[in-house]
């Protein structure tokens, strides 16, 4: 067995981690439960820690953990180690760095990326090389219709991307990294390509990725819009093992390449469940019509025992730590847009009737409101900043060298005779 030697442990160490005695370890080996190997220069064997690992969690399932670990894949215990984000009462931390901070102090999202990625905070913005487009843009364009929402259009670039790179499979983590910066680049271009397709190619060679969406989208190129998104993209970069990061974590695991990873995390972003939060927040904006129905808004809502679309996260229970800067720079930034006043109004609302704060969708349809974007850019800047964290946990399951394949508890009908 080609096994590396620390995924080997002395005949002390495996009963300790089974909590059995020596002669019940040495009965498993006899039964072909446990490998065992020679160690070097001496008598003593070594086992394979993979088996005991096996035998660990079957032993934990006989003894009433199963539902513990069926319930973990419901907002329960973690299910899987990870060096990347953890979830603080302060909001994620990125290896350590509250994400709340880094926005507040003008980290830029290439940094923040490239944190995620090796484990490093740059101590400047990394220059990230313009890229270039594979596909004709007008027919693209054409194709994609006037009305196509950024994370479809996404979803719909990825592919072409992954068709004209030939050498996406088995890359070196040097390489890795260039075409990780590329997507991005070719991410954020995506948002001119439904309106004007013109705009894209002069988006991938913007200096940073925040300057590509407003290129992109043809906003005004002012200092405080471009770094507005920044601060989004920032607050966006990662959230531990949501929905499309774990969806992203599959398909490394099964040795998908690097864009098929984004591609699987772009489509679970799309489910109601997850990036549709920020769906159904524009569409309470526009319920609500005027600041002066927040309250009204607010208690009917209430009365029918419905959620509010934007408001309260389970996993902050005191408030989630990105919603409120994103609000205070929409308000900043546009004091009398009618959206950013009706969101504001809603805040207000939701915190004099002693209910939840609001959360990171209601912070980015504020802010797409005070930049004036269309419906569905919310969800666009979700997807956008989260890629950088998509590709990190890509990078990190990869390493980590097994495949993700829990086991069901089958609970149907017992076995049918014929």
């Amino acid at each position: 067995m080609d096994e590396p030697i620390n995924d080997l442990v002395t005949a002390r160490e495996a009963a300790k981690l089974l909590e059995i005695k020596l002669d019940t370890l040495y009965a498993y080996v006899s039964r072909g439960l446990v490998r065992s190997v020679s160690g070097e220069g001496r008598k003593a064997r070594l086992y394979l820690k993979a088996d005991l690992d096996r035998l660990r969690a079957r032993s934990d399932a006989h003894r009433g953990h199963a539902p513990l670990a069926a319930g973990a894949l419901r907002w329960g215990e973690p299910v899987l180690d990870s060096a990347i984000t953890a979830i603080h009462d302060e909001g994620p931390l990125y290896r350590g760095f509250p994400a709340a901070r880094l926005a507040a102090d003008g980290v830029p999202f290439e940094s923040v990326a490239e944190l995620l990625w090796t484990g490093a905070l740059p101590p400047a913005r990394p220059e990230w090389p313009a890229a270039e487009w594979p596909l004709d843009l007008k027919a693209f364009s054409d194709l994609l219709g006037a009305g196509g929402a950024p994370v479809g259009v996404m979803a719909a670039v990825v592919p072409f991307l992954a068709l004209s790179d030939q050498a996406r499979f088995g890359a070196a983590a040097g390489a890795e990294l260039e075409r990780a910066r590329r997507l991005i680049r070719a991410l954020a271009a995506s948002f001119a390509l439904p309106r004007a397709p013109g705009r894209a190619r002069e988006a991938l060679a913007a200096p940073s990725i925040a300057q590509a969406v407003c290129t992109a989208l043809d906003l005004p190129r002012k200092a405080a819009a471009r770094q507005a998104i920044d601060k989004a993209l920032v607050l966006m970069a990662d959230h531990e093992l949501n929905a499309s990061a774990f969806t992203a974590r599959i398909a490394a695991s099964a040795g998908c390449d690097l864009y098929t990873c984004v591609q699987a995390a772009l489509a679970a972003v799309q489910g109601p469940e997850h990036g549709g939060a920020c769906d159904r927040m524009e569409a309470l904006v526009a319920e609500t019509g005027k600041p002066e129905r927040a309250a009204a808004t607010v208690r009917d809502r209430a009365r029918r025992g419905e959620a509010l679309a934007g408001f309260g996260h389970r996993l902050y229970p005191k408030g989630d730590p990105r919603g409120p800067p994103l609000i205070a720079v929409a308000e900043a930034l546009a004091p009398r847009s009618l959206g950013v006043r009706i969101a504001s109004a809603l805040v207000d609302a939701m915190r004099e009737l002693g209910h939840a704060g609001p959360t990171v969708d209601c912070g980015l349809v504020a802010l797409c409101a005070a930049l004036g974007l269309p419906p569905g850019s919310a969800v666009g800047l979700f997807a956008l900043g989260r890629s950088a964290g998509w590709i990190a946990h890509a990078m990190e399951q990869r390493a980590a060298g097994f495949m993700l394949r829990p086991r069901a508890r089958y609970v149907g009908p017992p076995p049918q005779r014929t």
